[in-house]
C-alpha cells in the first residue's frame, strides 16, 4: 500500500519491545518531550491498553473520552482524538483499557493490520504539521503492535541493560521482517536504546558490549541510565525533563533526541 504522507510530513516512529519492564513507555514519553523541547511538533500515540503514557503526561482517566480505540476504528477523527499536554509542542492521543479488546474485535476485519496506518494518513492530521509521531506499543506482539509497525517509518527498540536482555529480541526482529515483506517494505530500525544502564555495574557494561557486538551501529550511542528521577517522574504525571531538568536521565533523553534529529532529511 502506498505511503500517502508526503516526505516533508511527520516521521512516524514505533517504540516497541514485546517484553515488559524495559523502559518502553518511559522512553516514549521522555523522547517525545525531548524532541518537543528542541522545537519539534510531536504527537505521541498511546497504543498500550495500560494507558501509562497518557497517565505519565497528566491525562486523567475521565479526560479520555476519545481515545486511540476510537481513532483506529474510524469512530473519531484526529482532531477529536488529539489532546494537548502540559509540555509545549507535545500532544497525545490517549489510551484506555478499551484497547485490550481490540485483538478480538479486529480479527474479522480484512484491513485489521492497516487501521492505524490509514488513520494516521488522514489529510486533516497532515494539516497539523507534526514533525514526529511516536507510537507507544503494548508489551506484546499483538495486532496493535503490528498496526504500529505497518504505520511506522522506523522502530526504536528499548533494551534493558540486564541479564537475558537480548533474549526475545530475535522474535521482534522476525516480526519486523515479516511486516517488511507483507505490508511495509520501507520499515527500518531507527535504533536500539539501552535503558536502565548502571555505569557502576559490570553487568550493564557486559550487556552493552554484547548488544554492540551483536547489533553493531543499530545501538544508539546514548545510554539511558538507571536514574531515580526518571522513575519518580511518572508519579507526578510529567516527563523527567520537566520533573528534574538537570538530572542525568533528562540529559540522556536530550542526547537521544539529538541523535535522532541528526538523521533528519
Amino acid at each position: 500500500m502506498p505511503d500517502l504522507i508526503s516526505p516533508r510530513s511527520a516521521k512516524i516512529i514505533a517504540v516497541a519491545n514485546q517484553k515488559g519492564g524495559v523502559g518502553k513507555t518511559t522512553t516514549a514519553i521522555n523522547l517525545s518531550a525531548a524532541l518537543a523541547e528542541i522545537g519539534r511538533h510531536v504527537l505521541l500515540v498511546d497504543l498500550d491498553p495500560q494507558g501509562n503514557a497518557s497517565t505519565g503526561l497528566g491525562l486523567r482517566a475521565e479526560e479520555r473520552e476519545v481515545t486511540t480505540y476510537d481513532f483506529i476504528l474510524g469512530d473519531a477523527k484526529a482532531k477529536e482524538a488529539i489532546h494537548e499536554t502540559d509540555v509545549e509542542n507535545l500532544y497525545i492521543i490517549p489510551a484506555t483499557t478499551d484497547l485490550s479488546s481490540a485483538d478480538i474485535e479486529l480479527i474479522s476485519n480484512e484491513k485489521r493490520s492497516f487501521l492505524l496506518h490509514d488513520a494516521l494518513r488522514d489529510p486533516a492530521l497532515a494539516e497539523l504539521a507534526f514533525d514526529y509521531i511516536l507510537i507507544d506499543c503494548p508489551p506484546s506482539l499483538s495486532i496493535l503492535t503490528v498496526n504500529a509497525l505497518v504505520s511506522a517509518h522506523s522502530v526504536i527498540v528499548p533494551l534493558q541493560s540486564e541479564f537475558f536482555a537480548l533474549e526475545g529480541l530475535s522474535q521482534l526482529m522476525l516480526t519486523i521482517r515479516e511486516v517488511r515483506e507483507a505490508a511495509n517494505p520501507n520499515l527500518r530500525i531507527e535504533g536500539v536504546a539501552l535503558t536502565m544502564h548502571d555505569r557502576r555495574n559490570k553487568l550493564s557494561h557486559q550487556v552493552e558490549a554484547d548488544a554492540r557486538d551483536t547489533l553493531g551501529e543499530l545501538v544508539f550511542k546514548t545510554l539511558i541510565p538507571r536514574n531515580v528521577r526518571v522513575s519518580e517522574a511518572p508519579s507526578f504525571a510529567m516527563p523527567v525533563l520537566d520533573y528534574d531538568s538537570g538530572s542525568t536521565g533528562s540529559a540522556a533523553y536530550r542526547a537521544l533526541a539529538q541523535e535522532i534529529t541528526a538523521r533528519e532529511r
